[in-house]
């Protein structure tokens, strides 16, 4: 059991270095959230704007600018995550895959991303909850900082994915750009008022978005979303898991017929012509190189 321990404890303390040392991503959660934020609370009018939580029916008329700081929160939380859970597979990729042919056990490995991601996110919205708390003060700021928290996992998830699908860097970092893009931009409440279309809800932040603005603005019950964001993160979990077996395989080939097997049958009675033979051994007999032992003449 110690062992089992030791090993995970060194898998996750490599993880969360690898995270402490991508400065890009530091760099983005410090200055890039609050930046996002406050431009969306500042640019945009604070017109009332109707907003639908699907599990109650209720129509919410909320200030344009703190529902489009909810959404830009999620979407920031969710590229970030998304960012360094992908660079941290695309990156410790190889290293994973030898540590792995080396006989690191792969569950240690996996369980360690997880623990990970689990750190990264809690923080990553936490910190984005807290930016938010000077513009308006959300209901029950806890569980708006759940819903981030879930939707950061999803996304982490795809990261790890993306990390260990793609072949080059740009392809993964494409993808994952616009799969929040798509995600986030077409439940803006700038781009679909009331958030009504049917579409909307199979895309991986409705539920947090929906969780988030019950958290934030009513006393509903955010049970159905957050199952939803968990069914979410399960299904990309399962997918990350798959992807990264996939990825730490043994791809040595394996052990075919001896190469004797292979060549071609050997002559056991090929002789050497006496012109080619060595002056002191032009006289003796031809040697038998393999076979079996003849029977004696006499």
């Amino acid at each position: 059991m110690n062992r089992h321990l030791a090993l995970l404890a060194t898998a996750t303390r490599y993880n969360l270095v690898e995270h402490v040392r991508n400065r890009f991503a530091m760099l983005l959660v410090v200055l890039y959230i609050p930046t996002w934020v406050t431009l969306c609370y500042l640019n945009i009018p604070d017109e009332p704007m109707p907003y639908r939580l699907r599990d109650t029916g209720r129509v919410l008329s909320l200030p344009g600018n703190e529902l489009t700081q909810l959404s830009g929160a999620i979407n920031a939380v969710t590229l970030i995550t998304g960012f360094m859970m992908f660079a941290a597979t695309f990156a410790g990729g190889r290293f994973d895959r030898r540590l792995a042919m080396a006989g690191y056990p792969r569950t240690h490995l996996a369980v360690a991303k997880i623990i990970s991601l689990t750190l990264a996110s809690a923080t990553v919205a936490a910190y984005a909850t807290a930016v938010m708390w000077p513009a308006w003060h959300a209901r029950r700021p806890v569980l708006l900082a759940t819903a981030l928290f879930g939707d950061a996992m999803t996304y982490g998830t795809l990261g790890v994915i993306f990390g260990s699908v793609f072949r080059r860097e740009v392809e993964g970092m494409f993808a994952m750009l616009m799969t929040s893009v798509i995600d986030i931009a077409l439940q803006s409440p700038l781009a679909n008022s009331g958030v009504d279309s049917t579409f909307v809800r199979f895309l991986p932040s409705w539920g947090a978005m929906q969780a988030a603005v019950a958290a934030g603005y009513s006393d509903d019950s955010v049970f159905v979303y957050g199952t939803v964001q968990l069914a979410w993160f399960t299904t990309t979990a399962v997918l990350a898991l798959l992807a990264f077996h996939h990825r730490t395989r043994n791809a040595l080939p394996k052990a075919g017929p001896p190469l004797t097997d292979l060549l071609p049958p050997i002559n056991t009675r090929t002789t050497c012509p006496p012109s080619l033979r060595h002056p002191a051994i032009r006289g003796l007999p031809e040697p038998r190189l393999t076979g079996a032992p003849e029977a004696d003449d006499g």
